[in-house]
């Protein structure tokens, strides 16, 4: 195993694009090979098949009962096990099915043969892949909930270079995009609801940001490595935790340490100098109960985009230990992805890609975030991130009628994004006076930063922006132009604790908590002073009006030690703290009987808020300046503020027969707002309309399922009350000297009503041919105005001020009635897998997105003759695969696999989403249109043609 390990470590290290080392390569597979090989002298064979498609199984276990011998099935289900008695008892399992177990002796030509193994779909679906009692996984035709899972088997084959909530992309309700590009930057929408008000779980622990509820997929990039399944339940859900599954909840579900012996070393190409190489081992489970997985990967690329390098890695460590009587089961994993990207993510003009394009195109891959510095690409916008998870999952079968599952865990994430911050002097206005731009305000000729320059105008030496010579070289936030980092490190530990007592042949009673701490550092400090001597930093109340110099700066790299120090040296901007405290307990009573199950599930939850401000110095009156301070700015540190929160939720199942059965469910949400919705304006001021947002939701569906053909069609209808939240909005001042083109809003008493119907099927018509289709119908619209919404800069997180009246600026929303944007409402897939020939499939998906609409646009959204967002245009997407399998070593237990993806075959060039909305005679409108769509728009689209090759050996 050892020599194994080193053997892939030295492969990834010196790997290049070009595989120049291919005897390495070469050397390891031999060795695996020899390794694996065995004899033995009586022989146990069979055919292992799915009871509903009488298909072969792949991938199923055989064990020799009482003892860790078995082997796993091949393509079409087959398995050949060697035993040394003459009789026994095989049990045969896979995940989803029942366990069978048969006896078998073997006969004068020393062989078994079992023929054809039926395995039954079981009601615990998924259940042995994960700790039972904290993952809530809904189970066919019983849990009265709209759900599509996804196996590691299909993650494997379809992922490629794409991101991983991509794959989910032929989900009805579901939207996934890359948003601006970026190594994981992308995000998913559920019925409307974006990723901040999905539940996203990994193996039972909710991974939502405790301050805002958002799922980073850089942090968890490595991911799609380790995890066996994915489950999508649409709506509020099974999950008996008081979590956020307004849209639904994604239940993912990692290897685990008992896994079947065995491993896997692959290696992948793309596009865009993209690769990826992985490698993974099990131990299974040996005689003295105790288990053992390890998994690396290292994955590197340009990116599709322009200026999106990435670099990043993810390790998995899991141990296991089942005790013999299987009474106990403990899981102990220890997992991180740490990765750097460059990022775009500055809205880009319609306009402004097809001036970088070609004959009238948008160039779809312009980003206007980086440049060159001395010759070399210097990236504006960076993201680097570590978050280590480390688990303790513990399964106890009390007794016949009782058990115990929880999990403990902590998070310990460290890493921030870069921008470049300040503004340089292009001229003189009438009256004298600077006029000033920010860095993505003073592009060069080819679009992109002026890097260089700014290194020359910080230093004092000229100023090539046309305005006069800067005096001295010492940066601050509104003169010159510096790099910062903006951090946002956390420690964050948690458990969740389930009793499960089955109370009677029919009753099953489930009662637990859901407790956490977390703490999250926000500050900024200096990546890179480009030229500058130094940062002033005047802000910090701890200092006087003077403030001080700050001449360290820090880079803007990842750290791959799990437990790096927070770096908490934020000495410019700003510097504060959010403490969250979680106290949760959930109850669930469940009858089932027959072919008829019902449950009640209640939750509640109290929240507490604390705000430090680390520049703010406890009882100071004024400012600086001598201006007089807030209330609320006079104390650093905020008292507690506690918010309860819960939901109730019921739902019947009812099986008409085996092949119809329908169901329902209703549920009720009160749910806190997020951290900045109780401290807004990112200041430690109360939110005086603080309140909690009321979610009800309703939904009815209906299943059929037969030998070749199952389908799925659901109803839904969710209302949300006195929703708060912050969007990165079009700036109404964009144009006005020393303003963004983006700014945030603060939302107070958001209302939206989401209905809509979801079709889903999988037929298999014949042998060899599987076809799976979705489709999805919403009518997404908001139900209420907003009043006074705050505009806050998003360098300074301050409330801008309205030149004009030198008030605040504060704007009316007339939303009632327009479309909810950002998702589509209207979705379509199609996709057909067909094996050609023993061990070589293709398969092939086509979707269709329409009734597309953009973000909410504050600067059209503030008239009163606003007629709602814009409508995008519709668009298909075709994506074709192809899978080769084929068995090796001398007992065909081994296989090597290449699997080729190309996504997007046509190149269609599509917009993905849209932050404004404007029309033909709006002030920022330009008065042409590309596919109808004025260009003044500031969108992102979508990722063109791209392709990956994946080249794995299974062992």
């Amino acid at each position: 195993m050892f020599v194994f390990v080193h053997l892939l470590r030295k492969i990834f290290i010196t790997y290049t694009y070009k595989m120049k080392n291919l005897k390495n390569w070469m050397f390891a597979l031999v060795m695996i090979f020899a390794a694996t090989s065995a004899f033995s002298q009586n022989k146990v064979v069979g055919t292992v098949v799915d009871g509903e498609f009488q298909m072969g199984l792949p991938g199923a276990t055989v064990v020799l009962k009482g003892t860790q011998n078995g082997v796993s099935t091949g393509r079409n289900g087959e398995f050949e096990l060697k035993v040394s008695g003459d009789k026994g008892t095989v049990e045969v399992s896979f995940v989803g099915y029942q366990t069978k177990t048969i006896a078998f002796t073997i006969g004068a030509n020393k062989i078994a043969d079992l023929g054809k193994i039926v395995l039954s779909a079981d009601e615990g679906m998924l259940d042995d892949i994960v700790i039972m009692g904290v993952a809530d996984v809904a189970k066919d035709r019983k849990t009265p909930v709209a759900v599509s899972t996804i196996k590691a088997a299909q993650i494997q084959e379809k992922l490629g270079s794409q991101e991983f909530p991509e794959l989910l992309n032929t989900t009805p309700s579901v939207y996934a995009t890359k948003s601006g590009g970026g190594f994981g930057d992308s995000r998913i929408n559920i019925r409307g609801f974006d990723q901040k008000n999905i539940a996203v779980m990994v193996n039972g622990m909710p991974i939502n940001d405790m301050e805002t509820s958002a799922v980073y997929w850089s942090n968890w990039a490595g991911l799609s490595d380790v995890t066996s399944a994915m489950q999508v339940q649409r709506g509020l859900g099974s999950s008996k935790l008081a979590i956020s599954s307004i849209g639904g909840t994604i239940n993912i579900l990692t290897r685990t340490a008992d896994a079947r012996q065995g491993g896997s070393i692959s290696a992948g190409v793309g596009n865009d100098s993209f690769f990826k190489g992985s490698a993974s081992y099990n131990t299974g489970i040996l005689e003295n109960g105790f288990s053992a997985s390890v998994l690396m990967s290292y994955n590197r690329g340009n990116g599709y985009v322009q200026g999106t390098n990435f670099e990043a890695s993810n390790y998995f460590v899991g141990l296991g230990y089942r005790s013999k009587d299987a009474k106990h089961n403990l899981q102990f994993t220890f997992t991180g992805a740490p990765q750097t990207h460059g990022q775009r993510s500055t809205y880009t003009s319609i306009a402004e890609s097809i001036a970088q394009g070609n004959d009238g195109d948008p160039n779809i891959r312009y980003n206007k975030d980086w440049g060159y510095l001395n010759g070399r690409m210097y990236n504006g916008k960076e993201n680097y991130y570590h978050k280590p998870v480390m688990s303790l999952n513990y399964d106890w079968q009390i007794n016949e009628t009782t058990k115990l599952g929880a999990v403990v865990y902590g998070s310990w994430g460290r890493g921030g994004g870069a921008s470049m911050n300040g503004r340089v002097v292009v001229g003189k206005d009438k009256d004298g006076k600077d006029i000033t731009k920010y860095a993505d305000g003073v592009l060069g000729t080819d679009g992109q930063l002026r890097v260089d320059d700014f290194v020359t105008y910080n230093q004092g030496i000229a100023n090539p922006f046309g305005g006069p010579i800067r005096n001295g070289s010492i940066n601050d936030n509104n003169s010159g132009i510096t790099k910062l980092n903006s951090v946002n490190s956390h420690n964050w530990y948690g458990t969740v604790i389930n009793l499960n007592k089955k109370l009677s042949e029919n009753f099953t009673w489930d009662i637990g908590v859901d407790a956490r701490t977390y703490k999250g550092y926000h500050f900024n400090n200096v990546s890179d002073l480009l030229g500058a001597s130094g940062y002033k930093e005047t802000g910090n109340l701890n200092y006087d009006k003077n403030g001080y110099i700050v001449t360290n700066t820090y880079g803007s790299k990842v750290s791959y030690n799990p437990w790096a120090d927070k770096n908490n040296v934020g000495d410019v901007k700003y510097n504060n703290d959010g403490n969250v405290r979680w106290y949760g307990a959930f109850t669930q009573f469940e009858y089932s009987k027959n072919n008829f199950t019902a449950f009640i599930q209640g939750a509640i939850s109290n929240q507490d808020f604390q705000r430090v401000d680390n520049f703010v110095q406890d009882g100071r009156t004024l400012d600086n300046f001598g201006k007089p301070l807030a209330e609320w700015k006079q104390q650093a540190t905020t008292s507690w503020k506690s918010l309860l929160g819960g939901n109730v939720k019921g739902g019947v199942n009812y099986n008409i027969n085996e092949h119809h059965n329908v169901f329902g469910n209703a549920g009720y949400y009160s749910k806190q707002p997020f951290f900045n919705g109780v401290y807004i304006n990112n200041t430690n001021q109360l939110n005086p309309d603080l309140m909690n947002e009321k979610i009800f939701g309703v939904e009815l569906g209906y299943g059929f399922r037969s030998t070749f053909f199952n389908a799925n069609v659901n109803l839904y209808r969710t209302s949300w009350e006195d929703r708060i939240e912050r969007k990165s909005v079009a700036n109404p001042l964009k144009g006005t000297p020393g303003q963004r083109d983006n700014v945030n809003v603060q939302l107070n008493g958001l209302a939206q009503l989401h209905k809509g119907i979801e079709f889903d099927f999988n037929s298999r018509p014949i042998d060899k041919l599987t076809i799976n289709g979705s489709f999805s119908y919403g009518d997404w619209n908001y139900t209420k105005d907003v009043k006074n919404a705050v505009l806050l800069d998003q360098d300074t997180n301050e409330v801008i001020i309205d030149p004009s009246t030198n008030n605040p600026l504060v704007k009316d929303l007339y939303l009632k009635d327009s479309k909810v944007g950002d998702a589509p409402q209207l979705t379509a897939s199609l996709g057909l897998d067909y094996e050609v020939v023993t061990g070589l499939k293709f398969d092939g998906t086509y979707r269709f997105v329409d009734r597309l609409y953009s973000k909410i646009d504050v600067i059209s959204a503030s008239s009163t003759n606003y007629a709602g967002p814009i409508e995008l245009p519709s668009f298909n997407l075709f994506d074709l695969g192809m899978t080769y399998t084929m068995k090796v070593g001398k007992e065909k237990k081994s296989s090597v696999v290449v699997r080729a993806n190309v996504n997007n075959v046509f190149d269609t060039i599509y917009i993905a989403e849209s932050n404004s909305s404007y029309r033909a005679g709006d002030s920022k409108a330009t008065g042409k249109t590309w596919k109808g769509v004025d260009t003044g728009n500031q969108v992102w689209f979508g990722a063109g043609r791209t392709w990956n090759v994946t080249l794995r050996y299974n062992f």
